[in-house]
Formats: C-alpha cells, structure tokens, sequence
C-alpha cells in the first residue's frame, strides 16, 4: 500500500511493445516517426480482444515529428484504426516525452475521465531535418516580393552561397539555447564535478554492451515487435548492439564535445536513434470488463527541474523528492532503469546520490540518499548500447522495468529519466499481477 498515494484510482501497465530501435545512419531511416508507432501499437493491441475504437484515447510523445505528422499522436491513432470519434494528442518534454505521456495517461485515468488508454513515445531522429538558415529564408522572401525584373536583378546579384549552408536541427535540438552548451557538453560538466574519468565511462559503456548482448542471447527483450519495410528488409533486434565492443575499441575514440580536454566520446554516449515504444494503461474496471492481464501498477511519478548545464543530474532531484514522498529509502527498490544519455551521466547520478556533501547542498538531506548496488541498475544494458530515440526511452525504460521486475519476482522499481533542459522525471511502478 502506498504511503502517499497520489492518484485517485489504481493505474496499471496491462502490456507494453515496442520496436527494435534503429541506429542513425548517414540518410533517413526506413520508417517515419508515426510507421514506428503504428509498428509497435498493432503487435500490442492484436494481442487483446477489444477493438481498437474502445480506447479512450490515445497519447504520444515526440519531439521531432516530421513535416507530415503535425499531432502525431492523432496520425498514429486514426492508422491503428482508432476511429475518428477517438481524441489524441501528443506531448513533448524533451527525452522523458515517452514518460510523459504515460504520465498525462495515468492522471486521465487515476482521475475518472478514462479507464483504457494507449500512451507511449516514438522519434524517427534520423529524420530529423536539414532547414534553411534565415539569411536564405530572408532572401527567397524578398524574391518572392518583388514586383519587377530588375527589382529580382538586383535581389540576385545579392545571394552568397554561404547562404545554402543547412541548419541541422538534430544538432540544434541536442543544444540547450539557454546556456548554449550540447548535452554532450553538460556530461563533460558533469564528469568534472564528480572526477568521473575516461576509464570509468568508458567500462560502463562496455558494460551496457555486454549485459544487452547477454539480454539479446537470453531473450530479455520479448517486449520487441519485428520491423517490416516496403523494401522487404525487417528488423528484429536493436542495431546498436555492439558484440565486438571493446575497452581498448573504446579508448581508440577521440572526445567529440570538448575536442581539447573532454573525455565524453560517441562510444560512452547514447545512440541516435529511430524507434518506439507503447504501453496499454487501463482502470480496475477496464481490466475487469477486458479481462486483461495486468504487469505492473504505476504507482507514483516526479518531475524536477535542475541548472541545464548540469541536466544530467535531474534524476537525482526527481528520484530523491519521489522517496520522499513515499517514505522510501533507495534499498527499498528492487530494480532501476536510469535512461543512459551519457556514461558520465549516469555515474554522475549514481556519485551525488552517494555524496553526503551534494545532497546535504542540493537535496536538503541530512545525509547521502544511498548506494545503489549496480546490478540492480539497468540489467539489460541501457541507450548507450540499445539507442536513445528520445521520444521513445522514456517509454521504454518504465517498460522494461516492469519486464524486469516480473522476471525477478520482485515488487518495486524505478524508471528515471535526464531531460534537456535541465529536468528530470522518475516513475515508480510495482509488479502486481491482479486488480
């Protein structure tokens, strides 16, 4: 039972599937944001009795969705054969837009408003756009406008070719305007302030490797659905999966946000991806009028704000005001999924949680929130190895931990995400297996 309960009525995870996830290449991947979605969301709702259009409504979190996919959560609905009459709609909080949405499910739920929701996130980064910078837009503008031939003459004679040079809206999203630094940038903050050094990222980077290729081999990731294109090519596995990864392949590799004095390199940092991931949220009452099986209970959610140039410490502030609040210690949770955007990041939560010091400074705590015994922690690797399509992993990780906790007959777990920004969500969910 919980402490402080926060929502009205119980919400559980019925079933969840997602895609394999896609590793970027140099050109668009095979699949649209929404394609991902659709992919996901027909394994897991051909698997129950009710039709489609007995949903609720459907919610979805994407951050890049194309030019074509305006309210993809809408596309994504009305192709799954939803029906018109169905509302959905899409949120956005950067790398938790997954969780969020869960998040906006679950309190639709909890709240009375429904009973069976289908909610998750999917990002096609690979997509993601090359735009005109606005010198080309302001001169195209003034072509555009003018009334005479020489007016357009002399517009002409005015263009530069530096002017055609793109705008790379992925590496655009992954900066933070507000301190204009790179994500990649605010681990390298983090690492200094923990003295977290190259080695360190680098063995946790293999780890991940190794425990997801020992979940690949061991069938941990049943929650995939296979891929199919118009091509003719499928896809049954994440591609990022590195068998071959090495300490000595990744030491090779030069830092890529902080050239000179950086120890962050694409080896200990999360992969570009394309990928989704849903989940099936229902009532007591759906459950019951469904006869659906149940995989956990969302049982409650934080979100914090933390310095964007430290973004990656928003679990520590999430997590932390979560125990809190349940009056919880970190022993008392089974299994945890902190979402990889970075080695360093995650050594860096891992490190404050542990420091007296930070979180006597920065918590309000009396003491350190605790250690965290590290195979309990992201069991079957994380996004340096699977890939971080970062509409999707917030979705996935709560999904996979509920996976987790099942496997391991255990009750509690985490799912906790960074966000640029400087944000943080955490999810606690727990393995039940009836209403």
């Amino acid at each position: 039972m919980l402490v402080n309960p926060t929502f009205t009525r119980d919400v559980y995870i019925v079933d969840g599937s997602r895609t394999a996830f896609l590793k970027a290449k140099s050109k668009p991947g095979l699949f649209s944001a929404s394609d991902l979605a659709v992919s996901a969301g027909k394994e897991l709702l051909g698997r129950h009795s009710f039709a489609p259009s007995e949903l609720n409504e459907v919610v979805i979190g994407c951050v890049m969705p194309s030019v074509d996919e305006a309210n993809i959560g809408r596309i994504v609905a009305l192709r799954l054969g939803c029906g018109k009459a169905m509302p959905a709609w899409t949120v956005q909080r950067n790398c938790a837009s997954g969780m969020q949405a869960l998040d906006s499910a679950a309190k639709d739920i909890a709240s009375g408003r429904h009973d069976l929701v289908l909610a998750g996130g999917t990002e096609a980064m690979s997509r993601a756009p090359l735009l005109f910078s606005n010198h080309y837009v302001n001169w195209a503008g003034s072509m555009m406008s003018a009334k005479t031939w020489q007016d357009k003459l002399k517009i002409i004679s005015q263009f530069r070719p530096a002017y055609l040079k793109p705008v790379i809206a992925l590496l655009r999203g992954l900066t933070d305007p507000i301190v204009n630094l790179s994500m990649g940038q605010t681990a390298e903050n983090i690492a200094y302030r923990f003295n977290i050094t190259r080695e360190q990222m680098d063995q946790f980077s293999l780890e991940s490797h190794q425990f997801a290729m020992a979940g690949q081999d061991e069938n941990h990731f049943a929650e995939i659905s296979n891929l199919f294109a118009t091509t003719g090519d499928f896809i049954t596995a994440d591609e990022g999966v590195r068998r071959d990864s090495s300490m000595e392949k990744l030491a090779s590799l030069k830092p890529f946000f902080d050239r000179k004095f950086g120890s962050v390199t694409a080896g200990n940092s999360s992969q570009v991806s394309d990928g989704a991931a849903l989940l099936l949220l229902a009532s007591k009452d759906a459950v019951k009028k469904y006869n659906l099986p149940v995989l956990a209970r969302i049982t409650d959610v934080h979100w914090s704000g933390v310095d964007p140039s430290e973004m990656g410490l928003g679990p520590v502030y999430a997590t932390h005001a979560l125990l809190k609040r349940q009056q919880l210690q970190m022993d008392d949770i089974d299994y945890w999924e902190i979402n990889e955007a970075f080695a360093a990041q995650v050594l860096g939560c891992l490190a404050a949680w542990e420091s007296d010091d930070y979180c006597k400074r920065n918590l309000g705590s009396d003491r350190a929130l605790g250690k965290i015994d590290r195979s309990k922690v992201n069991v079957d690797g994380g996004a340096i190895a699977l890939g971080h399509p970062v509409g999707a992993s917030g979705a996935r990780i709560v999904l996979h931990l509920a996976e987790v906790l099942r496997r391991n007959n255990v009750k509690k777990g985490i799912a906790t995400i960074c966000i640029g920004g400087g944000q943080g969500g955490a999810m606690l969910i727990e393995n039940v297996s009836e209403v």
